[in-house]
This record gives structure tokens, C-alpha cells and sequence, in this order.
């Protein structure tokens, strides 16, 4: 993958930790900077996490699968794709009852946000990543950018609440992005690679 492709991957894995921080904003209703730094570490921490602990499982067997490594890494990433659209499309249900500025919650959010990433670092297998400095330049991507995402959409849901928020489709977007990304591989490796 190029560096524009992780940036991208990042972004659209990103979307589903924007898409909460924006709606636990919009709860807490102002600015509490104890929870909102949390929270924004959190999502970023197990968004990278995630991805090298799905790369350490998968990387033990990648050599396997070669000869199908393009179409399980488009699989994945179209999967979570249409799963990321679907959730978009979906009819958004008001703000939850719950105190996103509780430890538990935050963690909770933190691990259902990046379960995307855990199959995401397994495609990273897929792809030939085999050494550990190979890796760790995506995961520190994929968690910054997972930071400061999740930062901004704390603000703005705080700042312009729900009417704005829904219009930005963030998981849309991210879906989107994943998908095309999917395609990508799938196209160079079937297309470009003799």
C-alpha cells in the first residue's frame, strides 16, 4: 500500500470512531476536557492496537493464501465497506441514554470501534506485510489520525449538535473509502502484477 492508501485506510477506519465522538459530544453538551482527552486516546489506542494484533494472527499463516491474499484483502475491506454504509443509511436513532464520560463506556466505544481495524491488520498479512517496522508506521497512522478524529468530533458535537451532525455522513464516507480501497488491490493484483 502507498502512503495516500494508509492516510485513506486511516480515515475511513477513522469514521466510525468520528460518527460516536460526534453523538457523545452532543450528549456531554459542553466541554469536560478530562473525558474528551480519554476518549480521543482511547479510540486512537485500540484503533492501532487492533490492526497489529490482527496482523500478528494472520501473518503466521498468510503464506498459505497467497495465490487468494488480493481477494480475502478486497473481501474484508469491501465487507466492512458496506457494513460502515449500511449503518450510515440506517435510520439514526436520537442521542442514547448513556454517560459517554464514564472510564467503562469509553472502553467499551474504544473496542466497538476498532473491531474494524482487528480485520483490516489481518488484510495487512494478506498483503505481504511480514516485518515488524513494516507495520508500525500504518498503526501509528491509523491511531493518529483515530485521535484526532475522534477530538474533533468530541468538539463539533459539543459545538453544533445533532441537526449538523447528521448531515455529515461520516460513516458513509468511510464506508466509501474502504470499498475503494478494496477495489484497489483487487485491480492491481489482478490487472498489474504478472
Amino acid at each position: 500500500m502507498s502512503g495516500l492508501e494508509i492516510w485513506l485506510l486511516a480515515i475511513g477506519l477513522a469514521m466510525d470512531c468520528f460518527a460516536v465522538s460526534i453523538a457523545s459530544g452532543i450528549i456531554m453538551r459542553r466541554y469536560r476536557w478530562k473525558p474528551i482527552l480519554t476518549m480521543a486516546v482511547a479510540f486512537g489506542v485500540f484503533q492501532a492496537a487492533m490492526p497489529f494484533i490482527g496482523w500478528m494472527f494472520a501473518r503466521s499463516f498468510s503464506h498459505l493464501i497467497e495465490r487468494v491474499d488480493h481477494w480475502l484483502a478486497f473481501a474484508i475491506l469491501g465487507f466492512l465497506g458496506f457494513r460502515m454504509i449500511r449503518e450510515s443509511i440506517r435510520e439514526e436513532q436520537e442521542c442514547r441514554l448513556f454517560d459517554p464520560t464514564r472510564l467503562k463506556v469509553i472502553l467499551a466505544m474504544a473496542v466497538a470501534t476498532s473491531i474494524d481495524a482487528l480485520a483490516v491488520g489481518i488484510s495487512f498479512a494478506f498483503l505481504g506485510v511480514k516485518a515488524y517496522t513494516a507495520i508500525l508506521a500504518p498503526i501509528a497512522i491509523i491511531g493518529l489520525v483515530s485521535l484526532l478524529l475522534s477530538l474533533a468530533g468530541l468538539l463539533f458535537g459539543i459545538r453544533c449538535g445533532c441537526g449538523v451532525a447528521r448531515r455529515l455522513r461520516a460513516e458513509l464516507w468511510g464506508g466509501v473509502i474502504l470499498i475503494a480501497i478494496g477495489l484497489k488491490i483487487l485491480i492491481q493484483h489482478l490487472f498489474f502484477q504478472g
